[in-house]
């Protein structure tokens, strides 16, 4: 038996291979129950930061990462032990030989590994600030969370993205794309104009706030309600359903008129009546409508009812008033009750609209 555990295969002995094998079927099996534990106690260690938060929440973003790298570090340190075969180290590009290979991409699969719990981590403080943001009135926190999560996570794959050049190509790389950046700083900074003010607008909406997500906001041509505010770009969603996207630049150089915050909405009306109406009746009629407005409860006072201009034809009056009434439907249902209201009390009155009409005259000749 010792002799068969001793037989060397490719410059390694069974004992090893059978050592191997045994490690990583046992890692294997007990691989989810180990990672669930580790899991486990890295939430008791959180746990205090945000309550809300379900142990099962936790365990799931970092059970998969947490497998991946607890498998792959016991691979890694029971492989220690072997001798890479000499027949197999066979010579593949320029100096560079398979067992050069085979390192690489151990040290490529470790930093994924190590990438990937990162990224998971990034989810599970954000998932801890969305609970506490949640809590909330203001839906601005929730978008402002998305922001930084999808930030910092772009930031965790430029680090990864250096650490995979590390690796294939070596540290002297690194050293010379750095001391480039120096030299080409201006010509990317050039080159990325726009991004990097489309980012820098970015922040801008989410310190100075002139609008949030849910506002309904109206910039250049486009009105609707604010959906998303992402790193390079706003979306809106306008009043005929569509999906419009807007540079956070232009959101924050342009003219922005967020209606959400208005506190009042104004209603301007051109009533024009027919001048064959007597100047009593005009004036009783302005009357009534003062009275009306003074009589309802959301009209604001300092309304204006006045005769504001008179043609050949009409008389035309001026109403303007205001309202806290800022919800569109209601805000629809007061001006319709207004109208009506003025319609009935011009009929009390007797005073009509005035009425398009056309004269035909037929003259006849004697022949």
């Amino acid at each position: 038996m010792n002799d068969f555990l001793n037989q060397v295969i490719l410059d390694n002995p069974v004992r090893d291979y059978l050592v191997l094998i045994g490690v990583l079927l046992f890692v294997s099996f007990v691989k989810r129950f180990v990672s669930k534990g580790m899991a486990a106690i890295l939430f008791r260690l959180v746990r205090r930061w945000s309550p809300q938060i379900e142990e099962k929440d936790f365990v799931s973003l970092l059970l998969r990462p947490l497998e991946y790298f607890l498998l792959l570090v016991t691979f890694m340190l029971t492989i220690d032990r072997f001798t890479f075969p000499e027949v197999l180290n066979v010579h593949l590009y320029n100096k560079a030989t398979l067992k050069d290979l085979t390192d690489t991409l151990l040290a490529l699969a470790f930093s994924m590994s190590i990438i990937w719990i990162m990224l998971r981590l990034i989810d599970f403080i954000a998932l801890v600030l969305e609970k506490k943001a949640d809590l909330t009135e203001d839906k601005t926190d929730n978008q402002f969370i998305i922001f930084f999560r999808d930030f910092f996570k772009a930031i965790v794959f430029i680090m990864g993205a250096i650490a995979f050049i590390r690796i294939l190509f070596g540290p002297s790389l690194v050293e010379k794309i750095i001391a480039g950046l120096g030299i080409g700083a201006a010509a990317l900074a050039l080159a990325a104009k726009e991004s990097i003010e489309n980012l820098i607008g970015s922040f801008i909406i989410f310190f100075d706030k002139p609008f949030r997500v849910g506002d309904s906001v109206k910039v250049d041509s486009y009105q609707g309600t604010v959906e998303k505010i992402g790193l390079r770009s706003t979306r809106i969603r306008t009043l005929e359903k569509t999906f419009v996207t807007v540079p956070n630049k232009k959101m924050v150089d342009s003219i922005l008129d967020n209606l959400s915050l208005r506190t009042q909405q104004r209603v301007a009306m051109r009533l024009e009546i027919g001048s064959e109406a007597p100047a009593d009746k005009m004036l009783k009629v302005l009357d009534d409508i003062r009275s009306l407005l003074k009589n309802n409860s959301n009209v604001l006072p300092g309304f204006t009812v006045n005769l504001n201009d008179f043609t050949k034809d009409t008389y035309v009056v001026q109403v303007i008033f205001n309202t806290y009434i800022i919800d569109g439907a209601q805000y629809a249902a007061l001006r319709e009750n207004v109208n009506l209201a003025i319609i009935r009390l011009l009929a009390a009155n007797e005073v009509k609209l005035p009425t398009t009409s056309t004269n035909v005259t037929f003259s006849t000749s004697d022949s």
